[in-house]
């Protein structure tokens, strides 16, 4: 890997600890957070690169050349014929979908396709995984790693619409479904890395990577996979990789029970409300969605508050009573804890630790997160942990300074109470409205869902890109509130299709994110159809959709991870669209937060929806001003989340604890973040990040792709901005390569320097002289 960052030895960490230090003291850090933003819902990557960040910001790099496309692909030699797919003929499973791009034919998909569909694509890939592994001939990268890539068609067509719907919109049919399917699946997944014959075929190819003369997509494609024999347990010996498949089956099953019980808690945990009188300060369109959605609960003439996936809920910022609000944050914080004989995932909790412990000592490591640490830019959790500790003490004195003004307010209410939770959010939007003269009501009316849809994200991805989006009614969706749109190229070729699904509802878990129904490769001559899921509250019948600013930044956020898969441009499917470290998956998406408060971008979507007015200048600054207030909070819960991710990842299997809210307690008080106004943003019976996402030891690297967007925006800005020009380079570099190069090196070709922490400071507004 090119470039001052992939040469910095471990031993500069300490190096790395004072140059951040040293940049917390320039930018007057004692009066304020250098890493509030950073470390907001959206943002991952190792702290300890913002020290080598600071380190090599002051150098040049070395020259390097520009990535070029050879134009080769590798040579196909003659595969044994397919084998025969054991699935009927009337299953919209059975071949390709004749829709365009082969999107999901959901009308003719039922529930019970799923099931036969995945038994028979698991058992037409391990007929394939044979095939390769016993060929009598010589291993070459056609006949082993190409011939990997291609197996499993069936198996990724039905999987990548099951597994969107368990997350987008499922059922109790699909949640047994899937239950069910989730130990088979970690077995098909271990029968193919614990081949001792196909792993013997690619250790073979790897041990002769620098005599293969293969281009540098291949030559990766070949060290992954590897790696990733190895990290699945390869190398084991027979009695303990039989021990990796019992811990995987078991995992996978917990995992997916995890998941289904948070399903479940969002309706067990809903708070009703008697009497609208208990909802002031909550507008009109608000009150009457609540109403609504308990009608469909079967509470007529109440109100219904739904909780949200984190410790806060949103509404907390609005409701004027205390002891509804009290009310609301606990139902959030209490969940997964058996409170009155409710759903308990404690158990779960404890299992998953001590699973994830055994297993990785079996690999050679001392706890889960050296595991998951080892791939990443970190390498090691004391890394990761000497960078975190450093800015405890700033942010935790921040927060204090932001508790006295919170409490100010309180007492201005003739409260005169400790701070507590409930409080917090309503509270610090009363010192926001102070300080900033803006009312969250006063701005909404400007932000119609729409309009900051198509003249908002639409327009800046046209005049970036050259693309457009073209609505289409003649598609199946899987639920009527979602929109399917052609995405057409500058020259007017159509790069994929675009599933938009923004509204919240019973059938969706929380939070927002972007998948795909078809991926993108040249091999298998596919292109992308995206989708991009986020949970805003549905208006009731005939209201317009008015969302916050936080629901327009992150419309922008989801469309730079759906742009990071549109524009993949890549030949091996497994190298494709956010194929990606995580560590850089955000970055892409956090770099397009920034075109939601350009000036240009801005003038053309926020728009009052009765008046056709645009915003006024003096109320949009002081919407961006505002965003820099209670970052002491943000950071703080933030932070408090990733230690308690890390503390559950660096346990042996005999240190997994007894009770999970004491280890809780105990690792919060262990780094001094126990203070009981600023909870975690997580807590671990409902962290779905840790216990049934991909992050688990792995949640404290949102702050490095914060980095490398401030770095890329300011660097995108000082070429000239919006344009074509600089659009088109972006996408060349960063966005059209997915995972076919090193995410440093796709980086120092894209920049032509180390990234640098400074942008970073600007865009918090700190003063770095």
């Amino acid at each position: 890997m090119p470039g001052k960052l992939a040469r910095f030895p471990v031993y500069n960490v300490f190096h790395f600890r004072f140059c951040i230090l040293h940049a917390l003291f320039k930018a007057n850090y004692r009066n304020s957070i250098i890493i509030p933003y950073l470390m907001t819902k959206h943002n991952l990557f190792p702290l300890l690169l913002i020290g080598s960040l600071l380190w090599a910001s002051a150098c040049s790099p070395d020259t390097q050349e520009p990535l070029a496309d050879t134009g080769e692909q590798p040579r196909q030699e003659e595969q044994p014929p397919e084998p025969e797919i054991m699935l009927s003929a009337d299953n919209p499973f059975y071949a390709p979908s004749t829709l365009p791009f082969e999107a999901p034919d959901f009308d003719a998909i039922s529930v019970e396709h799923y099931k036969p569909a995945m038994e028979a694509g698991m058992a037409q890939q391990m007929e394939e995984i044979e095939a390769i592994a016993n060929n009598p001939e010589p291993p070459t990268f056609e006949n082993t790693m190409v011939a990997m890539e291609e197996s499993g068609e069936l198996l990724t067509r039905v999987q990548r619409v099951f597994f969107n719907m368990t997350s987008a919109h499922t059922n109790e049919q699909i949640q047994q479904i899937q239950s069910e399917m989730a130990p088979k699946f970690s077995e098909h997944s271990d029968d193919i890395r614990l081949n001792p014959e196909l792993f013997e075929r690619v250790r073979t190819l790897y041990d002769n990577r620098n005599e293969s003369g293969l281009d540098p997509a291949s030559q990766k494609l070949l060290v992954d996979s590897h790696r990733n024999f190895v990290r699945a347990g390869a190398l084991l010996n027979e009695e303990e990789q039989q021990r990796i498949r019992e811990i995987n089956s078991e995992l996978s099953s917990l995992q997916t029970e995890f998941q289904e019980k948070l399903l479940e808690m969002t309706r067990e945990r809903a708070v009703i409300v008697e009497n609208e009188s208990e909802l002031e300060g909550l507008s009109r369109d608000r009150i009457a969605a609540a109403k609504e959605a308990a009608g469909e609960r079967g509470h007529e003439g109440k109100y219904l508050l739904s909780i949200t996936n984190t410790t806060r809920v949103p509404l907390l910022t609005s409701l004027e009573n205390r002891d509804v609000r009290r009310r609301l944050w606990e139902a959030s914080a209490n969940r997964g804890i058996g409170e009155n004989g409710g759903i308990d995932t404690r158990p779960l909790v404890l299992r998953l630790a001590e699973l994830r412990a055994e297993r990785v000592q079996l690999l050679g490591y001392d706890n889960y997160a050296e595991y998951a640490h080892d791939p990443q830019t970190a390498q090691n959790p004391e890394n990761v942990l000497d960078m975190l500790t450093d800015l405890i003490p700033a942010v935790t004195a921040n927060t204090e300074r932001e508790t006295g003004m919170i409490r100010e307010k309180m007492q201005e209410d003739g409260i005169d109470d400790e701070v507590m939770p409930w409080d917090w959010e309503y509270y610090a939007e009363r010192v926001r409205e102070a300080e900033y003269d803006i009312d969250d009501e006063e701005v909404r009316p400007y932000f119609e869902l729409n309009r900051v849809l198509e003249d908002g994200v639409f327009y800046t991805m046209n005049r970036f890109y050259g693309i457009s989006f073209e609505e289409r009614d003649d598609l199946p969706v899987y639920h009527p509130d979602v929109r399917v749109f052609d995405v057409i190229d500058h020259n007017g070729e159509q790069l994929g299709l675009f599933y938009a699904d923004y509204f919240a509802r019973d059938s969706k878990r929380g939070g927002a994110w972007m998948s795909s129904f078809v991926g993108q490769s040249h091999l298998l001559d596919k292109k992308p159809v995206i989708v991009n899921v986020l949970n805003i509250p549905k208006p009731a019948e005939g209201e317009p959709a008015l969302i916050s600013f936080d629901n327009v930044t992150t419309l922008f956020h989801e469309m730079g991870h759906g742009v990071h898969g549109l524009f993949s441009d890549v030949y091996y499917p497994s190298q494709a669209m956010t194929s990606v470290p995580r560590d850089f998956v955000e970055f892409p998406s956090t770099f397009e937060e920034d075109w939601a408060i350009h000036p240009e971008v801005l003038a053309n979507y926020a728009i009052h929806h009765e008046t056709g007015e645009r915003i006024p200048e003096d109320l949009l600054n002081r919407v961006i001003a505002a965003r820099e207030f209670n970052q002491g909070f943000e950071t703080q819960e933030y932070l408090a989340a990733t230690m308690v991710d890390l503390e559950w990842h660096m346990l042996t299997p005999n240190e997994i604890p007894d009770k999970v809210t004491a280890f809780e307690n105990a690792a919060l008080a262990k780094y001094g973040l126990d203070y009981k106004p600023v909870p975690p943003r997580y807590k671990s019976p409902y962290f779905a990040h840790i216990f049934s996402g991909g992050y688990s030891a792995n949640y404290y690297a949102y702050i490095w792709s914060e980095v490398l967007a401030a770095d890329a925006f300011a660097y995108i800005q000082e070429r000239g901005g919006l344009t074509r020009e600089n659009g088109d380079h972006y996408r060349r570099h960063i966005l059209s390569r997915g995972g076919s190069r090193e995410a440093m090196e796709l980086y120092m070709y894209f920049r032509g320097q180390d990234p640098d922490v400074e942008p970073l400071l600007r865009r918090r507004g700190l003063d770095t002289e």
